[in-house]
Protein backbone atom coordinates (compact mmCIF):
# COMPACT_ATOMS: atom_id res chain seq x y z
CA UNK A 1 0.00 0.00 0.00
CA UNK A 2 3.07 2.37 1.10
CA UNK A 3 4.70 1.69 -2.43
CA UNK A 4 1.17 2.26 -4.49
CA UNK A 5 0.43 5.36 -2.47
CA UNK A 6 4.19 6.62 -3.35
CA UNK A 7 4.09 5.68 -7.21
CA UNK A 8 0.78 7.50 -7.06
CA UNK A 9 1.68 10.62 -5.88
CA UNK A 10 4.87 10.75 -7.95
CA UNK A 11 2.82 9.93 -11.30
CA UNK A 12 0.57 13.15 -10.17
CA UNK A 13 3.52 15.06 -9.49
CA UNK A 14 4.90 13.86 -12.96
CA UNK A 15 1.55 14.56 -14.84
CA UNK A 16 1.19 17.92 -13.57
CA UNK A 17 4.59 19.21 -14.59
CA UNK A 18 4.08 17.39 -18.07
CA UNK A 19 0.87 19.70 -18.12
CA UNK A 20 2.92 22.68 -17.47
CA UNK A 21 5.12 22.26 -20.45
CA UNK A 22 2.23 21.37 -22.80
CA UNK A 23 0.75 24.93 -21.39
CA UNK A 24 3.85 26.68 -22.23
CA UNK A 25 3.70 25.35 -25.50
CA UNK A 26 0.32 26.07 -26.40
CA UNK A 27 1.02 29.40 -24.81
CA UNK A 28 3.57 30.03 -27.80
CA UNK A 29 1.15 28.64 -30.52
CA UNK A 30 -1.76 30.45 -29.44
CA UNK A 31 -0.05 33.84 -30.67
CA UNK A 32 -0.63 32.36 -34.15
CA UNK A 33 -2.78 29.18 -34.01
CA UNK A 34 -6.88 29.46 -33.24
CA UNK A 35 -7.03 27.19 -29.64
CA UNK A 36 -9.59 24.96 -31.56
CA UNK A 37 -6.76 23.53 -33.92
CA UNK A 38 -4.53 23.57 -31.41
CA UNK A 39 -6.62 21.15 -29.33
CA UNK A 40 -7.75 19.27 -32.45
CA UNK A 41 -3.83 18.62 -33.20
CA UNK A 42 -3.49 17.21 -29.89
CA UNK A 43 -6.53 15.16 -29.41
CA UNK A 44 -5.53 13.39 -32.65
CA UNK A 45 -1.85 12.59 -31.87
CA UNK A 46 -3.03 11.44 -28.29
CA UNK A 47 -5.59 9.55 -29.90
CA UNK A 48 -3.42 7.59 -32.75
CA UNK A 49 -0.79 7.17 -29.97
CA UNK A 50 -3.27 5.36 -27.62
CA UNK A 51 -5.09 3.10 -30.59
CA UNK A 52 -1.65 2.31 -31.44
CA UNK A 53 -0.36 1.04 -28.12
CA UNK A 54 -4.37 -0.45 -27.27
CA UNK A 55 -4.71 -2.47 -30.67
CA UNK A 56 -7.77 -4.65 -31.42
CA UNK A 57 -8.33 -5.32 -27.72
CA UNK A 58 -8.92 -1.58 -26.62
CA UNK A 59 -10.94 -1.07 -29.43
CA UNK A 60 -13.50 -3.86 -29.03
CA UNK A 61 -13.45 -3.09 -25.06
CA UNK A 62 -14.54 0.55 -26.09
CA UNK A 63 -17.67 -0.81 -27.62
CA UNK A 64 -18.56 -3.61 -24.82
CA UNK A 65 -17.88 -1.32 -22.01
CA UNK A 66 -21.03 -0.54 -19.93
CA UNK A 67 -19.78 3.03 -18.74
CA UNK A 68 -19.63 4.20 -22.69
CA UNK A 69 -22.03 6.86 -21.54
CA UNK A 70 -20.50 8.18 -17.98
CA UNK A 71 -16.59 8.44 -19.97
CA UNK A 72 -18.38 10.34 -22.65
CA UNK A 73 -20.31 12.69 -20.50
CA UNK A 74 -16.87 13.34 -18.43
CA UNK A 75 -15.28 14.30 -21.38
CA UNK A 76 -18.18 16.62 -22.93
CA UNK A 77 -17.53 17.93 -19.22
CA UNK A 78 -14.29 18.69 -19.43
CA UNK A 79 -14.58 20.73 -22.65
CA UNK A 80 -16.93 22.58 -21.12
CA UNK A 81 -14.06 23.43 -18.54
CA UNK A 82 -11.65 24.09 -20.58
CA UNK A 83 -13.94 26.28 -22.55
CA UNK A 84 -15.38 28.20 -19.47
CA UNK A 85 -11.68 28.16 -18.14
CA UNK A 86 -10.03 30.17 -21.41
CA UNK A 87 -12.80 32.26 -21.97
CA UNK A 88 -12.33 33.52 -18.11
CA UNK A 89 -8.49 34.03 -19.04
CA UNK A 90 -9.12 36.48 -21.28
CA UNK A 91 -10.46 38.92 -18.53
CA UNK A 92 -8.77 37.85 -15.59
CA UNK A 93 -5.11 38.85 -13.96
CA UNK A 94 -3.32 35.67 -13.51
CA UNK A 95 -3.25 35.32 -10.18
CA UNK A 96 -7.08 35.32 -9.99
CA UNK A 97 -7.71 33.09 -12.30
CA UNK A 98 -5.26 30.61 -10.68
CA UNK A 99 -6.64 31.12 -7.43
CA UNK A 100 -10.52 30.37 -8.42
CA UNK A 101 -9.19 27.69 -10.19
CA UNK A 102 -7.70 26.30 -7.06
CA UNK A 103 -10.82 25.68 -5.56
CA UNK A 104 -10.90 22.87 -7.32
CA UNK A 105 -8.71 20.35 -4.74
CA UNK A 106 -11.35 21.19 -2.45
CA UNK A 107 -14.04 20.50 -4.52
CA UNK A 108 -12.60 17.48 -5.47
CA UNK A 109 -11.90 16.46 -1.31
CA UNK A 110 -15.45 17.22 -0.63
CA UNK A 111 -16.95 14.99 -3.41
CA UNK A 112 -14.29 12.14 -2.56
CA UNK A 113 -16.02 11.81 0.55
CA UNK A 114 -19.57 11.97 -0.46
CA UNK A 115 -19.82 11.00 -3.72
CA UNK A 116 -16.38 8.05 -4.08
CA UNK A 117 -16.96 7.22 0.24
CA UNK A 118 -13.60 7.66 0.96
CA UNK A 119 -12.09 8.19 4.03
CA UNK A 120 -10.92 11.52 3.92
CA UNK A 121 -7.92 11.89 6.95
CA UNK A 122 -7.79 14.74 8.62
CA UNK A 123 -4.27 15.21 7.72
CA UNK A 124 -5.61 15.40 3.97
CA UNK A 125 -7.90 17.76 4.64
CA UNK A 126 -4.77 19.73 6.63
CA UNK A 127 -2.61 19.00 3.49
CA UNK A 128 -5.47 20.25 0.74
CA UNK A 129 -5.73 23.51 3.22
CA UNK A 130 -2.45 24.43 3.68
CA UNK A 131 -2.12 23.94 -0.23
CA UNK A 132 -4.66 26.49 -0.76
CA UNK A 133 -3.50 29.33 1.43
CA UNK A 134 0.25 28.88 -0.44
CA UNK A 135 -1.97 29.52 -3.40
CA UNK A 136 -3.54 32.29 -1.98
CA UNK A 137 0.11 33.95 -0.79
CA UNK A 138 1.45 32.99 -4.31
CA UNK A 139 -1.10 34.45 -6.86
CA UNK A 140 -2.24 37.68 -4.83
CA UNK A 141 -6.15 37.51 -5.88
CA UNK A 142 -7.00 40.35 -3.52
CA UNK A 143 -9.45 42.76 -5.53
CA UNK A 144 -11.87 39.84 -7.07
CA UNK A 145 -15.21 40.74 -7.49
CA UNK A 146 -18.49 39.20 -8.64
CA UNK A 147 -18.67 39.16 -12.89
CA UNK A 148 -19.18 36.93 -15.75
CA UNK A 149 -15.44 35.57 -15.52
CA UNK A 150 -15.08 34.98 -12.33
CA UNK A 151 -18.14 32.78 -12.60
CA UNK A 152 -16.99 31.28 -15.19
CA UNK A 153 -13.62 29.77 -13.83
CA UNK A 154 -15.29 28.77 -10.65
CA UNK A 155 -17.56 26.73 -13.02
CA UNK A 156 -14.48 25.32 -14.69
CA UNK A 157 -13.15 24.23 -11.64
CA UNK A 158 -16.34 22.52 -9.94
CA UNK A 159 -16.73 20.83 -13.52
CA UNK A 160 -12.21 19.90 -13.23
CA UNK A 161 -12.92 18.69 -9.23
CA UNK A 162 -16.18 16.55 -10.32
CA UNK A 163 -14.42 15.12 -13.51
CA UNK A 164 -11.49 14.03 -10.82
CA UNK A 165 -13.89 11.82 -8.85
CA UNK A 166 -15.53 10.36 -12.14
CA UNK A 167 -11.93 9.72 -13.02
CA UNK A 168 -11.19 7.61 -10.24
CA UNK A 169 -15.08 6.21 -10.19
CA UNK A 170 -13.93 4.99 -13.77
CA UNK A 171 -10.94 4.03 -13.04
CA UNK A 172 -11.61 1.29 -10.41
CA UNK A 173 -13.38 -0.91 -13.74
CA UNK A 174 -11.42 0.34 -16.70
CA UNK A 175 -8.20 0.98 -17.83
CA UNK A 176 -6.31 5.18 -18.18
CA UNK A 177 -5.90 4.07 -22.16
CA UNK A 178 -10.16 3.73 -22.41
CA UNK A 179 -10.52 6.19 -20.68
CA UNK A 180 -7.78 8.21 -23.23
CA UNK A 181 -9.59 6.80 -26.13
CA UNK A 182 -13.11 8.03 -24.99
CA UNK A 183 -11.62 11.44 -24.24
CA UNK A 184 -9.43 12.48 -27.08
CA UNK A 185 -11.98 11.10 -29.78
CA UNK A 186 -14.47 13.44 -28.46
CA UNK A 187 -12.23 16.05 -28.08
CA UNK A 188 -10.92 15.55 -31.45
CA UNK A 189 -14.77 15.77 -33.05
CA UNK A 190 -15.87 18.70 -31.35
CA UNK A 191 -12.84 20.55 -31.86
CA UNK A 192 -12.56 19.20 -35.46
CA UNK A 193 -15.68 21.02 -36.68
CA UNK A 194 -14.19 24.88 -34.90
CA UNK A 195 -11.19 24.07 -36.45
CA UNK A 196 -12.89 23.45 -40.27
CA UNK A 197 -13.48 26.76 -40.00
CA UNK A 198 -10.84 28.65 -38.27
CA UNK A 199 -7.84 26.72 -40.30
CA UNK A 200 -4.74 28.28 -39.60
CA UNK A 201 -1.71 26.48 -41.84
CA UNK A 202 1.18 25.28 -39.31
CA UNK A 203 4.31 26.37 -40.07
CA UNK A 204 7.77 24.70 -40.00
CA UNK A 205 8.29 25.87 -36.71
CA UNK A 206 4.54 25.21 -35.44
CA UNK A 207 4.34 21.99 -36.79
CA UNK A 208 6.46 20.10 -34.45
CA UNK A 209 5.27 22.33 -31.35
CA UNK A 210 1.81 21.04 -32.47
CA UNK A 211 3.08 17.47 -32.02
CA UNK A 212 5.04 18.13 -29.29
CA UNK A 213 1.76 19.23 -27.68
CA UNK A 214 -0.27 16.26 -28.18
CA UNK A 215 3.31 14.14 -26.82
CA UNK A 216 3.77 15.99 -23.88
CA UNK A 217 -0.24 16.20 -23.39
CA UNK A 218 -0.52 12.19 -23.75
CA UNK A 219 1.72 11.35 -21.20
CA UNK A 220 0.53 13.60 -18.74
CA UNK A 221 -3.28 12.44 -19.41
CA UNK A 222 -1.71 8.62 -18.84
CA UNK A 223 -0.06 10.03 -15.72
CA UNK A 224 -2.93 11.78 -13.84
CA UNK A 225 -5.20 8.70 -15.16
CA UNK A 226 -2.85 6.12 -13.65
CA UNK A 227 -2.33 8.14 -10.66
CA UNK A 228 -6.41 8.61 -9.61
CA UNK A 229 -6.53 4.65 -9.68
CA UNK A 230 -3.50 4.17 -7.73
CA UNK A 231 -4.67 7.32 -4.85
CA UNK A 232 -7.42 8.72 -3.48
CA UNK A 233 -8.97 11.39 -5.17
CA UNK A 234 -8.48 13.13 -1.69
CA UNK A 235 -4.56 12.71 -2.27
CA UNK A 236 -4.87 13.46 -6.08
CA UNK A 237 -6.39 17.17 -4.93
CA UNK A 238 -3.59 18.26 -3.17
CA UNK A 239 -0.61 16.55 -5.50
CA UNK A 240 -2.53 19.09 -8.10
CA UNK A 241 -0.88 21.94 -6.53
CA UNK A 242 2.06 21.61 -7.41
CA UNK A 243 0.90 22.48 -11.18
CA UNK A 244 1.77 26.07 -9.79
CA UNK A 245 5.14 25.38 -8.58
CA UNK A 246 6.22 23.88 -12.20
CA UNK A 247 4.87 26.89 -13.69
CA UNK A 248 6.69 29.02 -11.78
CA UNK A 249 10.13 26.63 -12.12
CA UNK A 250 8.94 26.62 -16.01
CA UNK A 251 8.86 30.84 -15.90
CA UNK A 252 11.93 31.33 -14.39
CA UNK A 253 14.04 28.88 -16.85
CA UNK A 254 12.05 29.99 -20.05
CA UNK A 255 11.48 33.35 -19.42
CA UNK A 256 13.85 34.30 -16.62
CA UNK A 257 10.62 35.52 -14.19
CA UNK A 258 12.35 35.97 -10.74
CA UNK A 259 9.44 35.34 -8.36
CA UNK A 260 8.81 37.90 -5.04
CA UNK A 261 8.57 37.01 -1.88
CA UNK A 262 5.24 36.12 -1.59
CA UNK A 263 5.26 33.39 -4.07
CA UNK A 264 8.54 32.02 -2.00
CA UNK A 265 6.17 32.20 0.76
CA UNK A 266 3.58 30.35 -1.18
CA UNK A 267 5.69 27.58 -2.95
CA UNK A 268 7.06 26.64 0.86
CA UNK A 269 3.67 26.02 1.64
CA UNK A 270 2.66 24.42 -0.98
CA UNK A 271 5.56 21.90 -0.51
CA UNK A 272 5.01 21.49 2.99
CA UNK A 273 1.78 19.89 2.52
CA UNK A 274 3.11 17.89 -0.23
CA UNK A 275 5.54 16.87 2.24
CA UNK A 276 2.58 15.90 5.02
CA UNK A 277 0.78 14.12 2.86
CA UNK A 278 3.28 11.59 1.64
CA UNK A 279 4.57 11.38 5.07
CA UNK A 280 1.01 10.54 6.47
CA UNK A 281 0.20 8.28 3.89
CA UNK A 282 2.87 6.36 4.00
CA UNK A 283 2.42 6.05 7.83
CA UNK A 284 -1.23 4.65 7.13
CA UNK A 285 0.04 1.62 5.02
CA UNK A 286 2.41 0.53 8.04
Amino acid sequence: MGRTSTLGIALGLAAYGLFCVHDAAIKWLVVTTPVWQILFFRSATVLVGTIAIGGRPLLRRSVTTPLKRAMAGRAAMMLTAWLCFYTASRSLPLGQLLTLYFVAPLVITVMAARLLKEQVTRARWIAVTIGFVGVLCASDPFGVTASLPTLLVLAAAVMWGYGIVLMRRIARQESSLLQMLFSNAIFMVATGVATAFTWHTPSGIELPLLLAVGVFGGLAQFSVFEAARLVPASVLATVEYSALLWAFLLGYAVWHDIPVPAVLVGAGLIVAAGVLLVVSERRRSF
